[in-house]
């Protein structure tokens, strides 16, 4: 495609694409495309002056190269992206703000003075009919004060104060819907489903397939941990599924042969095979949507406070504004303290801050499923850290593959990979990686996979038991044996490794050598936790004391917890919480789910297993720890951003009633005055808080 450099510097290009007009669907493909480049590390289109922004560190040719080679008809992208990219979103409120702007002070300076009231008149119905509404259910809060301030400044025919009161009601209507909206489509975008590929059943043969080849009608199977990738029916098998993404239950729900399942649900134990009833998870994304909008979410403590506390006020402005004139019968006097409330800038401006502050995480690759959750963050004292993947990195590798059965090490290693692929885990991605890199063909040989949380895998190869986890697994609950003559070898395998144990037939096989670097970040994260308010440091794993503790003592974590299971991490965030703190629990496995659900606020890494990605509160990215200082210092940062906002509305609209009373300022002041500083506050809430 044709296209014009308008700007260039190292690593930075500005490019215009050579065309009469981009929709806003053209320019979402443009945007996916240049984002997957590889070496683009962003891209921007702007689709009003057809342009692109890109920065890169691969070689200036081939960002070229890859603009050459662009045509809209030849990008495939994923339909959920084009539906629900929010450009579209942001445009139409834009022009929706610029739009009532010009049309108000082009009718005060065109509009004769008559046809200005009449308009003030018309517009203010809106206002009273809500107030009426309000009074008919016996409550008293908002929109009874909006009304009876238009309707008193109509009556006085101070047409100029009840257009201006209307106006930033207006504007500050825009602006809390925009951000809305903007924010739960950021949120449902993050929660949409990601999964590339699945288990297509053929015959009896298993075959992983990209999840866009998919068609209706056909058969999928879903493992345990896993997220169901499509609408369909249970074709056979039985499961507990996870259906709280969706349906809000806490409890998993049985599915068996007919039920119907969802996609975005996880099967927390068990397996099933689902006939494909809609090839796409496009269905999930609105229904997220509705479940954000209709549910408690997205609302903080404190902001739910400021609503209730703001409707709560408006009965005492009402009885401040009647003493007023019965003390002065000063009917301006008392329209002053009128125009004059504390419940406009509370109810408007703390949703905005929440909401910006969730939008603003998402720009550093962090997903907030709700403000309540950045305010459990801002309070937390204790975090608890799941070490394999957490405080260790994201991906492990494996460094050795010692064998016991004379077997060759690729052989051993191909058989792990095959039993391993089934359940994603940073222990489990790292045998199949090291079989991709030693281009291990592991086709499915075995039966069915049985997966035990917490200690390992079983299944049958060739007729023969195999199974492949823990030391205590392997040698406590099976009862596996080590080889004759090979217990020196077993008694000398290093240590500084974790160990993998694989064993056929009550037999040790194969001590497969994980090694699992520590973060560089990891103590500098905690150190900076520490500053920031967190009191208490522990790490929790399921491996030996020995790898603990020399792990403990390189970060620096105040107590460490060894070969735990799954429920005593919760049942230690229990007992925490039990004694009034307030516990963050950060992990990535599908051992973690359970401490995560029980956390005050659970964290989890993104490229972890779906059931902890799923239950999370949180999700930040798996590259870098420090998002998790970044994600605190947000929070801390949104509760001082509100408890100013408090301060400065008590304060400013105290003076104001103050200055309205005394007679020092007019009533058309007065409302100019608080609905200037309730939209300048509010716009200040909207800014990044770092």
């Amino acid at each position: 495609m044709r296209f014009v450099i308008k700007h260039e510097s190292k690593g930075r290009i500005r490019v215009h694409m050579v065309q009469n007009r981009m929709s806003y669907r053209q320019a979402d493909i443009l945007c996916y495309y240049l984002q997957n480049i590889s070496g683009v590390t962003s891209a921007k289109v702007y689709e009003n002056t057809s342009d692109a922004m890109i920065t890169y560190t691969c070689n200036r040719s081939e960002v070229i190269s890859a603009f050459k080679k662009f045509a809209y008809d030849k990008v495939d992208v994923p339909s959920e992206i084009l539906d629900n990219s929010g450009r579209e979103l942001n445009s139409t409120y834009r022009e929706k703000l610029i739009n009532k702007v010009v049309l108000r002070y082009a009718r005060k300076l065109f509009l004769p003075y008559p046809l200005n009231a009449w308009y003030t008149c018309a517009c203010s119905v809106k206002y009273i009919y809500e107030g009426l509404k309000c009074l008919r259910k016996g409550k008293i809060e908002v929109p009874v004060l909006d009304a009876t301030a238009i309707t008193v400044s109509v009556l006085r025919n101070d047409y100029n104060t009840a257009g201006s009161v209307m106006f930033l009601l207006g504007i500050g209507e825009i602006l809390e819907e925009w951000t809305h909206k903007k924010s739960v489509d950021d949120l449902a975008r993050s929660m949409s489903l990601n999964i590339n590929k699945v288990w297509l059943k053929k015959g009896d043969t298993l075959i992983q397939v990209k999840t866009s080849e998919i068609k209706e009608n056909d058969i999928v199977v879903v493992h345990m941990g896993n997220m169901i990738p499509f609408d369909g029916i249970v074709a056979d098998g039985e499961a507990m599924v996870n259906q709280a993404s969706l349906t809000g239950e806490s409890m998993p729900v049985r599915k068996i042969s007919g039920k119907t399942v969802y996609a975005g649900t996880i099967v927390e134990e068990g397996e099933i095979t689902i006939r494909v009833a809609a090839a796409s998870g496009k269905g999930r994304y609105e229904k997220i949507v509705k479940m954000i909008e209709e549910s408690e979410k997205l609302k903080s403590g404190v902001e739910s406070k400021a609503e209730h506390l703001a409707d709560k006020l408006v009965p005492y402005t009402l009885l401040g504004t009647g003493l007023t004139y019965l003390i002065t019968r000063n009917v301006t006097k008392a329209i002053s303290v009128l125009m004059v409330d504390f419940s406009c800038a509370l109810k408007l401006s703390m949703p905005l801050a929440v909401l910006s502050a969730i939008r603003e995480a998402s720009n550093y690759d962090i997903t907030v499923k709700g403000g309540k959750y950045l305010e459990a963050v801002a309070d937390a004292d204790t975090i608890v850290f799941d070490k394999t993947g957490t405080l260790t990195k994201a991906r492990p590798r494996v460094a050795r593959v010692i064998s016991f059965d004379g077997r060759n090490e690729d052989e051993l290693l191909r058989i792990a990979a095959c039993m391993e692929e089934h359940f994603p885990h940073s222990i489990a991605n790292a045998v199949v990686n090291a079989a991709k890199e030693r281009e291990l063909i592991h086709d499915e040989m075995h039966s069915k996979v049985e997966y035990i949380v917490a200690h390992g895998i079983s299944t049958t190869i060739e007729g023969k038991k195999a199974i492949i986890g823990s030391y205590h697994f392997i040698f406590e609950d099976e009862r596996c044996e080590i080889p004759y003559g090979m217990q020196s070898i077993f008694d000398n395998i290093p240590l500084e490794y974790s160990h993998l144990y694989m064993a056929i037939e009550g037999k040790l096989s194969a001590v497969i050598c994980i090694e699992d670097p520590l973060r560089e970040e990891a103590m500098a994260v905690i150190n900076s936790l520490k500053k920031s308010g967190i009191k208490k440091v522990v790490m929790m794993t399921g491996d030996s004391e020995r790898t603990a503790n020399a792990i403990a003592a390189k970060v620096g974590v105040d107590e460490y917890y060894s070969e735990v299971l799954p429920e005593d991490k919760a049942r230690f965030v229990e007992l925490e919480k039990s004694k009034g703190r307030k516990v963050i629990m950060i992990g990535d496995g599908i051992n973690d789910s359970p401490a995560l659900s029980a956390a005050d606020a659970g964290i989890a890494i993104s490229d972890g297993a779906e059931i902890a990605r799923e239950i999370a509160d949180i999700t930040i990215g798996p590259d870098n720890l420090y998002e998790i200082v970044t994600l605190k210092a947000i929070s801390n940062g949104l509760m001082k951003r509100i408890n100013r906002n408090y301060k400065k509305i008590v304060s400013f609209n105290t003076l104001l009633i103050a200055l309205g009373v005394l007679g020092i300022i007019a009533p058309t002041t007065s409302a100019l005055l608080h609905n200037s500083s309730t939209l300048l506050i509010s716009l200040k809430s909207m800014e990044d808080i770092l």
